[in-house]
């Protein structure tokens, strides 16, 4: 007859040697995956805000000041001064951001004009500088409100070149 408080003993011996190859395994794999962070990541970019400065990149004119947030979800958020009018009204934009080699980001967004009720797509482009800068590309194509924005087709309206500078609490 086996005795029982052995066997529960070696039960536990066994639960717990498992355990500990667990939480080796799950060291090791997050010790791996911090490593591999994207530099973006690892540059602070997500959940940062961006006062960006918009100019044509044809001509070099002033075009607008934006601020852009990277959620760490890789949704983005943009409210720009020219949003209001009195050239256009359009609304905020939203959309999502990825990492680009090189420590690079993309990202799309949409926003909606009025009252033509068009939509607009800006895509970026850009690299921090630093953990504090930003310097890159934003292209805007329109769209009927019955097109597929994500798709091609619509029609470029501007390129624009901008520089941004991360907005902090002091």
């Amino acid at each position: 007859m086996k005795n029982e408080g052995s066997e529960k003993l070696s039960a536990h011996v066994g639960r717990r040697h498992l355990l500990e190859k667990a939480g080796l395994f799950l060291g090791a794999t997050g010790a791996l995956a911090a490593l591999a962070t994207p530099a973006a990541a690892q540059n602070g970019l997500p959940g940062a805000t961006y006062l960006l400065t918009l100019t044509d990149a044809t001509t070099g004119a002033f075009a607008s000041r934006s601020a852009l947030t990277l959620h760490a979800d890789h949704s983005i958020q943009v409210i720009d001064s020219g949003q209001g009018g009195p050239a256009a009204s359009f609304s905020s934009q939203l959309g999502a951001w990825d990492t680009s080699p090189g420590a690079g980001v993309v990202a799309r967004t949409l926003d909606f004009s009025f009252p033509s009720a068009g939509i607009a797509r800006v895509d970026y482009s850009f690299t921090a500088i630093n953990n504090q800068q930003v310097s890159g590309t934003a292209t805007l194509t329109v769209f009927p409100l019955n097109a597929d924005p994500q798709g091609g087709g619509g029609t470029v309206v501007g390129t624009f070149q901008f520089t941004g500078q991360r907005v902090t609490a002091s």
